[in-house]
């Protein structure tokens, strides 16, 4: 692996390389979403605002996923290049994206919605960064033929593991040509989004999560699950019931025009 690329007296990590190309990548998507909805809005400087957010809520979630460990020694786990929460990552950047919206005056489900295809891009592009740097977040071991090692990683290991940042890498790239598509037909036939395509992210998303958590190398906490893998099953169970609800409620909506 390649944790760090060096060029001359320069030592860049991958991790941080890949976050920003996640970054760009999630900025040129969602302004792409908010030209096809007609709405004049900076999409880049949202997901700038929301991605150091969510890297700094990643941070915060994982060193106090440990409490005890982080109090007992704080400043390496702060300043280390490892160590972020997909789920407080999540909360960082919705958090900063909701007040965004809302200042920018955009109706709630449908800017949700705008945000979902770039947000689950973002994270598959960001996960090419754990397996560059090697920074543990591989799974269990494993004979497949495409296990891998990571003798050099900042995180290392000699065994073969399953790449799961290679396997979320396709899943979450998935989930976003998905999420986009459902959303250019809804708008292409004149029916309103209304907070679907949001829903569907947190079931998509949350139910790759927890799925990839079974080989994942997270200690278990809560029944016999990991921290990830309950958020991942708590966001599947929050979007069914939004689903649920905002069927219900787009019921009583008049169409949109259709996008030419």
């Amino acid at each position: 692996m390649i944790p760090y690329l060096h060029i001359g007296p320069l030592n860049l990590p991958t991790f941080g390389l890949m976050v920003a190309t996640a970054l760009l990548c999630s900025a040129y998507i969602l302004q792409k979403d908010f030209e096809r909805r007609g709405w004049s809005i900076d999409g880049y400087s949202m997901i700038t605002y929301a991605g150091l957010a969510g890297m700094l809520g990643a941070k915060i979630y994982h060193v106090l996923e440990t409490p005890a460990e982080f109090f007992a020694d704080p400043w390496p786990q702060i300043f280390s290049r490892t160590g972020f929460a997909w789920f407080g990552g999540f909360l960082g950047g919705f958090a900063v994206l909701l007040y965004l919206g809302h200042r920018a005056k955009l109706p709630l489900l449908s800017f949700l919605d705008a945000c979902s295809p770039a947000a689950a891009v973002g994270y598959g592009i960001g996960r090419i960064g754990c397996l560059l740097s090697g920074d543990g977040d591989y799974g269990i071991p494993t004979s497949l033929p495409w296990g891998m090692s990571f003798p050099n990683g900042i995180v290392p290991t000699t065994d073969r593991v399953h790449p799961t940042p290679i396997y979320e890498f396709i899943v979450w790239l998935g989930i976003g040509a998905l999420l986009w598509h459902l959303g250019n037909k809804r708008l292409r036939e004149g029916r309103t989004t209304g907070g679907q395509i949001f829903c569907f992210y947190l079931i998509l998303t949350g139910l790759a999560r927890f799925l990839v958590e079974i080989i994942r190398i997270n200690p278990r906490t809560f029944l016999g699950m990991s921290n990830a893998q309950t958020m991942g099953a708590v966001s599947v169970i929050a979007g069914i019931t939004l689903l649920w609800r905002v069927k219900t409620l787009n019921k009583h909506k008049q169409p949109v025009a259709p996008v030419k």
